[in-house]
């Protein structure tokens, strides 16, 4: 079949795979998310982890993607603190919108008018040039630098989603415009939550604090039954079937590695303080239903010093699951989340989580970790203290990146090449019609003579 500029087919990923090594946007670089083990409190650039954001001024936000993760980051933000609401919303599709519209004015009685609803492709344009203070992104990530940089160009303070890219370019033009946002005070939170949980903070101040040594090797999982996916109906179009689908099309949410798993990569990154140099890969393709996409990758990414991490995540029914990080260090180990062991096994210290009314330890904090990423940003609008993670979150989402092109081309794949390969995953012209479907999944290596 000729190619056309809809080929979805994975023959020309793979080729554009072998390209890399041209010179990028940004340059080569590598900046540690942390302060070396040992620093102190003050140094460790926390939240301030408040229970509920400061009064000020009224904060407007708009909210382009109005799916399940939207809307709920819509209700977050509302449940941060005084003074909040959301005035505009943005969907592709009408049916969201209005699902969108109709929970706002259930749950917390905010009337969002019809000529603040918009609709379609270009609608996320509306949101921007509105009067909101705050963007709420969450549309397929896909979709994510283009309007991160049209957020941070309008001057709009942003909530956004994680992942934030799908491919390297994807993911410097974040880095770009997280430096831009700097420069003009505006405040980025990211989607990666269990930096605003509270055990994890307070596991990852003991393990700054020298807990457990020097770190010497990690693992991090997320091995689950399968995410969900949509039947297709009759009446949509290839577009409008991808686009509803999203979770399970490569160009749309660059695989589950990095859709899902970044968050215990992420955890990773944020306790060694670094990110990965190299990483070597497998994954393949059994069980799922729609899409182009892998359902499992196992990754050994490799650290400075020869520190290794084993990155281990699966979406497959019936199989043992398993969502969760564990870092090695000189002096014991950790979960990240509550507890940290002596080498012996016994444990040395564990997070006291507070009661409910029985008297019963909580599973988190009495704030939830989707509510505290929003007091977070909150705080820092209104107190004129700008907290940026934008940069970071797009080299954890790079890491995953990097694990999920050496699992498609059986390739060991290097954090310079990352920073430099103009590797771009092809996607459909964005229209609502036809799309050349056909592609082929992505097989490693050469084939036995």
């Amino acid at each position: 079949m000729e190619e056309t500029n809809q080929s979805l087919s994975r023959r020309r990923f793979l080729e554009n795979a072998a390209l890399l090594g041209v010179a990028g946007t940004l340059g080569i670089s590598q900046i540690a998310g942390a302060c070396s083990r040992g620093s102190k409190k003050a140094d460790l650039n926390l939240p301030p982890m408040l229970e509920t954001a400061p009064d000020g001024a009224p904060l407007k936000a708009g909210v382009i993607g109005c799916g399940g993760r939207g809307t709920g980051a819509a209700l977050d933000f509302l449940n941060a603190g005084p003074n909040l609401t959301v005035t505009h919303i943005a969907d592709v599709f009408a049916d969201r919108v209005n699902e969108c519209r109709a929970q706002m004015k259930e749950e917390k009685g905010i009337e969002i008018p019809d000529d603040h609803c918009f609709t379609g492709l270009d609608a996320y344009k509306q949101v921007i040039e509105s009067d909101v203070d705050v963007v709420i992104l969450a549309t397929p990530p896909y979709f994510r630098p283009a309007q991160f940089a049209a957020c941070v160009e309008a001057r709009k303070h942003v909530f956004m989603e994680k992942p934030v890219a799908i491919d390297p370019v994807g993911a410097r033009s974040v880095m770009a415009s997280a430096k831009k946002a700097e420069t003009i005070g505006l405040s980025v939170v990211t989607g990666t939550q269990r930096r605003h949980q509270h055990d994890y903070v307070e596991t990852y101040k003991k393990v700054m604090g020298g807990a457990i040594g020097d770190i010497v090797s990690a693992n991090c999982y997320w091995n689950q039954s399968h995410l969900w996916f949509r039947q297709r109906k009759p009446e949509w179009s290839d577009m409008e079937f991808m686009l509803r689908d999203w979770v399970n099309w490569l160009w749309l949410s660059g695989d589950h590695i990095s859709e899902q798993h970044i968050h215990n990569i992420d955890v990773i990154n944020w306790f060694t303080g670094k990110f990965p140099v190299s990483a070597v890969g497998f994954g393949s393709r059994h069980r799922r239903v729609t899409g182009d996409q892998f359902d499992n990758f196992s990754i050994d990414f490799v650290y400075d010093g020869q520190v290794h991490m084993h990155s281990m995540c699966r979406q497959i029914d019936e199989c043992t699951n398993n969502v969760s990080e564990v870092i090695r260090g000189t002096k014991g180990y950790t979960n990240c989340r509550n507890t940290i062991w002596k080498n012996d096994g016994s444990v040395k210290w564990k997070y006291e989580y507070p009661k409910d009314e029985n008297g019963e330890p909580l599973d988190y904090h009495t704030t939830s970790p989707y509510v505290q990423e929003h007091i977070d940003l909150v705080t820092a609008i209104r107190t004129n203290k700008p907290v940026n993670e934008a940069e970071t979150t797009a080299k954890s989402n790079l890491s995953a990146i990097m694990g999920r092109i050496s699992a498609y081309t059986g390739k060991e794949v290097t954090w310079e090449e990352m920073m430099q390969s103009d590797l771009a995953v092809p996607a459909p012209e964005l229209v609502m019609g036809p799309v050349d479907m056909e592609f082929m999944v992505p097989v490693p290596g050469a084939a036995p003579k």
